[in-house]
């Protein structure tokens, strides 16, 4: 694997960290009964780092990994859900069938403790 051109140390080791945290959640999502649709999907409007369904309802997930479970609390704001959502809105079309719901989740990971799984985060705003 190649790390491209100006790729960073740091940038590198954040990247691997990231989709460590990513292979964690699918994991943790499947236990609780929901199948893995995508990871890692780009569309003009953003990314979604999971796309999962369970049952009618599929979620658009964002994980954000830290160091510590105190930093957990400044992982996630507004407008980068608002970037999930507007992703999400995007990319429903391709992932919804007739009848589903959506919902904007974020699951939240860091060392020594089970991932936090924030069900239905973003109402618009």
């Amino acid at each position: 694997m190649t790390s491209g051109i100006g790729g960073s140390p740091a940038r590198l080791a954040a990247e691997r960290r990231g989709r460590q945290a990513e292979r964690l959640c699918a994991w943790w999502l499947r236990l609780k009964g929901w199948t893995i649709l995508d990871r890692r999907v780009r569309c003009r409007a953003g990314e979604v780092d999971l796309i999962a369904r369970r049952g009618a309802l599929v979620a658009f997930v964002e994980v954000k990994a830290r160091g510590s479970a105190a930093e957990l609390d400044f992982a996630i704001d507004e407008r980068r859900l608002s970037r999930v959502a507007a992703a999400a809105e995007s990319l429903a079309p391709r992932y919804l069938q007739p009848g589903d719901d959506m919902q904007i989740d974020v699951m939240l990971l860091a060392p020594g403790h089970p991932p936090r799984h924030l069900s239905n985060v973003w109402h618009g705003g």
